[in-house]
């Protein structure tokens, strides 16, 4: 990293940039756990893959590469209390994490929340590990579309809704 950049400027930096708000699920039965991220992205409609970045401390970490399949859980507004429960907040760990919720599986068999905006059923295409964190290629097996409705969106250090927003678009000067 570039000596220059003070670490907590960036993440300040970064607090900036808004994200829609996911659990990351891996695993199966008692050997399950999953984790809150909000740098899921697409990759590409055709084929249809997506990326993810893990931190490599983080416990779906080693269960992830045991696996080689995974979830990706879009979270809706009123989904905050899964957001944190998978964020640690409450010091759930592990099979705990998915307690209070209705989970089912569709092809590879990782972990899919009934409920959620969207989730994607995905198989580890390829990881390419950088520093802290790894960026997961997920090969898209399923996906199953939910209810539309306001997604849990993370900025600025907090959990947000599209209701947080102005009504009216911001004006843009011609």
């Amino acid at each position: 990293m570039n000596p220059s950049i003070d670490p907590t400027a960036f993440r300040q930096a970064m607090r900036r940039l808004a994200g829609g708000v996911g659990l990351i699920t891996v695993g199966s039965g008692d050997d399950r756990t999953g984790l809150t991220a909000t740098s899921v992205t697409s990759l590409s409609a055709e084929p249809p893959r997506l990326l993810v970045c893990i931190n490599r401390n983080a416990s779906a970490w080693p269960l992830l590469a045991e696996y080689r399949s995974f979830g990706v859980n879009l979270l809706d507004a009123g989904q905050q209390d899964l957001a944190d429960r998978f964020a640690g907040r409450g010091g759930e760990k592990g099979p705990a994490r998915f307690s209070s919720a209705r989970w089912k599986s569709l092809v590879t068999g990782a972990p899919l929340l009934e409920g959620a905006l969207a989730s994607f059923d995905c198989t580890v295409e390829e990881i390419i590990e950088r520093h802290s964190h790894a960026i997961v290629i997920g090969r898209i097996e399923a996906v199953d579309l939910g209810d539309w409705s306001d997604p849990l969106l993370y900025w600025s250090g907090v959990y947000r809704t599209t209701r947080d927003l102005p009504a009216e678009p911001f004006a843009v000067a011609g």
